[in-house]
């Protein structure tokens, strides 16, 4: 045997090393693991039909309402009556509230103290500082007017239209902003606008669940949206940095390790909201454990598909230019 066929004949001995190799780690996957890694580039058109039905969504809601999302009272304009009782029946004074107001935009909702009931709220878009619907309320229970037992607060439209503008320029501030820090760490495109992107998509498919589920946008929504960002970024920056700029161990080793350490911040987190939302008997901070309980499980998607399969991508590419 010559130099030349000793040669290839190392040669294909190595790639039958190889092959069972492969084999061998195949037969170690299970099901998901499988799909997971060898078919990422069709997982991830999940997400982006996700993003492109939420896009569609809020487009649809535009054309309905003018606003891409739909305004609670603190940002439309209105009042929040809350009213401290025993034994309440909120569908016999929401159908009472409908009938009498029938013009007005009212939501009544049951206040409740662990699983027991301590009153009820009241929100409209009426700008008569509540007194029709308190009128009406009177009614139902005589002597409640004017006691300590009931509380109204107002915004004015002007205000909550200004606040809502104010919000709005916040969040794309900060998300500009976040965007130069991305550009900044990783110092290339790919990278960052995978990043970039993650949040981008967080932000809007949990504006249109909050349009499709029909929850009325407050101030504490707003302050919740700002938190998902940074939220979203978290465990982006934490797969991005294992992948990028970690060397050591393979691709999907890497990506494992980031997304064990991932997974378990979502956990945490999100256990902690579901028992805030559970618990939690303000309104404010109600919308806010909502809000980024959906915007956190979108991100699970968002992050371990939609950014794994670009960055992926992406090092394949980078693998192929480096061979050539």
């Amino acid at each position: 045997m010559n130099r030349k066929e000793r040669r290839q004949h190392l040669r294909e001995k190595k790639d039958s090393n190889i092959d069972v190799e492969k084999k061998e780690e195949s037969n170690k996957r299970n099901f998901f693991q499988t799909i997971y890694e060898d078919q990422y580039k069709k997982l991830i058109f999940i997400p982006f039909f996700i993003l492109l039905a939420a896009i569609i969504i809020i487009v649809i809601n535009v054309a309905q309402t003018g606003d891409f999302v739909n305004k609670g009272y603190s940002l439309e304009g209105g009042i929040s009556i809350t009213v401290i009782a025993d034994n309440v029946n909120i569908e016999l004074i929401e159908s009472t509230l409908h009938s009498s107001l029938p013009d007005a935009e009212i939501n009544a909702r049951e206040l409740s103290e662990a699983g027991v009931s301590k009153g009820f709220i009241i929100e409209s878009n009426m700008q008569d500082n509540g007194e029709a619907i308190i009128n009406e309320l009177e009614k139902l229970s005589p002597g409640l007017k004017g006691s300590d037992n009931i509380s109204v607060t107002t915004m004015g439209s002007s205000l909550g239209d200004s606040f809502f503008k104010d919000a709005v320029i916040a969040i794309i501030i900060a998300f500009v902003f976040m965007s130069i820090v991305v550009f900044i760490i990783f110092k290339k495109a790919s990278p960052s606008l995978a990043v970039i992107l993650c949040a981008f998509s967080d932000i809007v498919v949990t504006i249109a669940a909050i349009d499709l589920f029909g929850i009325k946008l407050n101030t504490a929504g707003i302050a919740a949206l700002l938190m998902l960002i940074g939220y979203s970024v978290d465990t982006d920056i934490l797969l991005s940095t294992r992948v990028i700029k970690e060397k050591k161990g393979k691709v999907m080793t890497r990506i494992y390790r980031a997304l064990k350490t991932g997974l378990t911040m979502n956990a945490t987190t999100l256990v902690t909201v579901v028992i805030g939302l559970t618990l939690s008997q303000s309104t404010e901070l109600s919308q806010i454990f909502l809000i980024l309980l959906i915007g956190l499980i979108i991100d699970i998607i968002n992050t371990w598909i939609q950014n794994v399969g670009i960055l992926r991508m992406y090092l394949e590419k980078k693998s192929k230019q480096k061979n050539e």
